[in-house]
């Protein structure tokens, strides 16, 4: 394990460790809006994001820092960005789900090049590094080995009351639920990406995604043999809107299923 890689983890460590802590005094949280009454953050969001800042910025203090709550903070190197969601699946974690995730990737020239995934009540560890394979905890993981779209099981980012794309999602409903064995909603992007990169799910994709629910399981979900796009099949653009996460053998099949209404 590279010192890269052991940073993060041990920011994601700390960070989560906080987390749980806030998720024990929900009650007592203070819990904002931001686009509407379906997109929710609390302190306790701000508090991980600025856990991980500071331990990131002491490893690389030359680094950009692009976080969800605090935007974007641009480093003396221009080529090298952290990018992080410090909370991914916030409404799961106000409500007392599990299904929570601590989530930070860095970009290199807008490419990620290492990612750490951290479910802190599950105590599931994902991690990737360029050229260094894909691991949960301690263990070598590896992409699904199912090859058709009839034996899959795909997760999928549905759109919320304020977010944009809910006649494109009943669409692919209608062309993928008669054909799959399952469609499953997380609530978390960041754990789908990593239950593709597990073989869990066999793909997972979103219409209105942010860079920093999906930089970590960019590179997590490639180390682990499977391919991310954007949803058109298309190069991936972190700041694009749309990712697709998916196993080689069915990658046709589910972008023929995502095509524009």
């Amino acid at each position: 394990m590279s010192p890269l890689i052991s940073a993060m983890i041990a920011a994601a460590r700390q960070a989560g460790e906080g987390l749980v802590e806030d998720q024990g005094r929900i009650a007592s949280l203070t819990i904002q809006n931001k686009a509407g009454v379906a997109d929710m953050f609390s302190e306790a969001d701000v508090r991980a994001e600025e856990t991980i800042k500071a331990a990131l910025m002491a490893y690389a203090p030359t680094y950009g820092f692009l976080g969800e709550e605090g935007g974007l903070q641009p480093g003396s190197d221009p080529s090298h960005v952290w990018i992080v969601d410090p909370l991914d699946g916030t409404t799961n974690f106000l409500t007392g789900s599990p299904l929570f995730a601590v989530n930070m990737g860095l970009a290199r020239d807008g490419v990620p090049i290492a990612g750490v995934t951290f479910v802190p009540l599950l105590d599931e560890l994902f991690w990737a590094e360029l050229g260094q394979g894909a691991w949960l905890n301690d263990k070598l993981i590896r992409i699904s080995s199912r090859a058709t779209l009839g034996e899959s099981v795909l997760g999928v980012g549905i759109p919320f009351a304020t977010k944009p794309g809910h006649g494109q999602f009943h669409a692919e409903m209608q062309r993928l639920t008669e054909r799959v064995t399952g469609i499953r909603r997380l609530g978390a992007g960041a754990i789908d990406m990593a239950w593709v990169a597990c073989g869990r799910h066999d793909a997972y994709w979103e219409q209105s995604v942010s860079a920093w629910d999906m930089a970590a399981g960019v590179v997590i979900v490639r180390e682990a043999g499977g391919l991310v796009t954007n949803t058109l099949g298309g190069e991936l653009d972190l700041m694009g809107g749309t990712v697709l996460a998916v196993t080689p053998t069915i990658q046709k099949d589910v972008l023929e299923a995502l095509a524009r209404i």
